[in-house]
């Protein structure tokens, strides 16, 4: 009955607006943006004049899917409703916009063709032809894109971040293999005060964690790492947010972890989309559009967007945690607004306590509805990797676990080893570690971070991993929930960024295997492309042996300091050659500290003589 109702006043309403069920307009889009390769594309129509609370839901009554072809390729493109087409400025909340994004992934002449149908309920329907076509439906038209003029850390120069079968991602640009540095904390990144209709919910947080009245962020400390031609919005809003991001990709870290819905029972209850924390079927157009502003600064900083739908205390919060009408249109709304992020991941959840079948509708369905097959992972208790991952192995649409854990080392290599043996490779981040009280502690209480650095960093990255994240522990000032500025970590993420430098400036880690055995200590971690290359990093320093197989050639012998990050240095071996074990000597410093050998097949006129001061650099 309700549908019948409807019905009449969603005719209506497009025949006042102009439109006509049997001979819809088809008005161009107007386009906008830098039209290169890897960049924004933007096409904003005019259709029915509606609003976020208009009788006929926008959001959810009418559906705008665009296709976008070039010779065999295809993308169907989910757009959405943009009010006045301004409103993270105006704060609109009506108008007669409709947009899509794109992002063209090579040059040439594109074609588009709309399809804008309306019907009740008809966003979430997967028939292309359900509903009624109106206004621009059946519009057509081309455009031509040029190569991308970006360089540097810009994703608009990398182009976008695919899983590829692999332990790491890959820019489809470049070529080049991702490893994650980043922030895990604050969780509630967006509960930031300048972004429109955002408040904190919550009469007092959960104990422990933000501990006090009612929070937004301002970021205040970052307001100075603004500088002039960054973005903002309304007479200068969002510097404090802007100049975050800017100080976090200075430090040269490229990854966020935020969550995108924290309500019905969240720990923050600050964060949402929708106009309403009690509403689920009409979403925020201005706080949205704000939004976008934040993360098309992320992607000209280098920085990937780890968008985390739900955590542990809502997750059933949608649907009663199934994969009904307000979750899917939550992803559709979700996709349509953000998919075309070129450094992305979809997080199925924190410490998710969905069953595995609902992990697998969601997985899929955001692949469907996703134009350019961004990954899907999700995170999860300690304890409960089994309970969760094991069933998701070989499932063609999911990519990897986000884990949560103290034992990094073991974990990380233990899902790269059994995820490969089901036939499909994850990519295996760190996203957090406990205990919840501490994690990584501020530079003032733990300035060298030792057992973060040795235990958490460097196990995930040698046993295969694609990177870190750091959480922030509740005891300890700028928290998980209420931290204020990512300067409190300063040193954290200058040890973070030595890791990452050598891994992409020393190995070629995408060709080489954990393999912990070829050293006989059993706190040592392994690297190798056996005959070719090792990397051999020790916790607690030692001279350790190698085995070097069955090669009888001859390798040279280097040290990094992940402390400090220095140039390569020689020890007290210069060079080994093969067969079987070899002693490969220590550095000449701080022999009970980490450090990293960097064992790597050479002819003979690149050695280096043993003997070498220690302050000389090695390139």
């Amino acid at each position: 009955m309700k549908s019948r109702r409807l019905i009449p006043s969603i005719l209506l309403l497009l025949v006042l607006a102009g439109g006509c069920a049997t001979r819809p307009q088809r008005a161009k889009a107007t386009i906008s943006g830098e039209l290169k390769q890897w960049h924004d594309v933007v096409l904003t129509f005019d259709g029915p004049e509606l609003g976020e609370t208009t009788e006929t839901n926008p959001f959810l009554d009418c559906r705008l899917n665009v296709t976008f072809a070039k010779d065999t390729q295809q993308y169907v493109v989910p757009g959405y409703y943009a009010a006045d087409g301004n409103a993270g400025e105006t704060s609109a909340t009506t108008g007669n916009k409709w947009r899509v994004h794109f992002l063209p992934p090579e040059p040439g002449v594109w074609t588009y063709a709309v399809s804008f149908r309306y019907a009740p309920g008809i966003a979430i329907e997967p028939n292309a032809t359900a509903g009624q076509p109106a206004f621009f439906d059946g519009a057509a038209g081309t455009f031509a894109i040029e190569p991308t003029d970006k360089i540097g850390r810009d994703f608009r120069a990398q182009g976008l971040l695919r899983h590829v079968g692999q332990r790491y991602l890959q820019f489809t640009q470049t070529g080049t293999y991702f490893i994650k540095g980043g922030a895990d904390s604050p969780e509630n990144f967006l509960a930031y005060a300048d972004f429109d209709d955002t408040f904190d919910v919550s009469e007092l947080k959960w104990e422990g964690e933000a501990a006090g009245a009612r929070f937004l962020h301002r970021y205040q400390p970052h307001v100075e790492d603004w500088r002039p031609g960054d973005p903002t919005w309304k007479s200068g809003k969002g510097k404090g947010i802007i100049g975050a991001l800017n100080y976090l990709a200075s430090k040269g870290m490229n990854s966020v972890y935020f969550l995108t819905y924290n309500l019905d029972g969240g720990d923050g209850k600050d964060v949402w989309m929708w106009t309403h924390p009690r509403e689920r079927y009409r979403f925020d157009c201005s706080k949205l559009d704000q939004w976008e502003i934040v993360f098309s600064h992320m992607d000209r900083l280098g920085i990937a967007m780890h968008v985390v739908t739900q955590e542990t205390e809502n997750d059933q919060g949608l649907d009663k945690g199934a994969l009904g009408r307000q979750r899917k249109l939550y992803y559709r709304e979700l996709i349509a607004r953000f998919g075309h992020h070129p450094a992305l991941v979809w997080n199925l959840g924190e410490e998710n306590t969905n069953t595995t079948e609902q992990r697998k509708a969601f997985a899929k369905y955001i692949h469907d509805l996703d134009p350019y097959d961004h990954p899907v992972v999700c995170h999860t208790y300690p304890g409960q990797y089994d309970q969760v991952y094991a069933p998701l192995l070989g499932y063609e649409w999911f990519e990897g676990p986000s884990l949560q854990t103290n034992d990094t080392h073991a974990q990380t290599l233990q899902w790269v080893i059994r995820s490969a043996a089901a036939g499909r490779q994850w990519f295996v981040c760190l996203d957090e570690i406990g205990p919840a009280h501490t994690g990584v502690k501020p530079d003032k209480d733990d300035y060298w971070h030792d057992e973060v650095r040795t235990k958490h960093l460097w196990g995930n990255l040698m046993a295969g991993g694609a990177g870190v994240e750091w959480y922030f522990g509740y005891n300890y000032s700028h928290n998980d929930l209420n931290c204020e500025s990512w300067h409190s970590r300063d040193h954290m993420w200058d040890l973070t960024r030595y890791a990452l430098e050598f891994f992409h400036s020393r190995l070629p880690f995408a060709t080489m295997d954990p393999n912990d055995g070829l050293t006989p200590a059993e706190d040592d971690y392994c690297l190798a492309d056996p005959g070719n290359v090792y990397a051999v990093y020790l916790p607690s320093g030692g001279a350790p042996e190698l085995d070097l197989g069955e090669t009888s050639a001859t390798f040279q012998i280097r040290w990094f300091n992940p402390r400090k990050g220095d140039p390569m240095r020689v020890g007290t071996v210069a060079s080994v050659t093969g067969p079987g074990k070899v002693a490969i000597g220590q550095p000449l410093e701080d022999t009970d500290k980490d450090w990293v050998a960097l064992v790597e097949r050479v002819k003979p006129r690149q050695l280096m003589p043993a003997g070498i001061p220690q302050e000389t650099p090695i390139p």
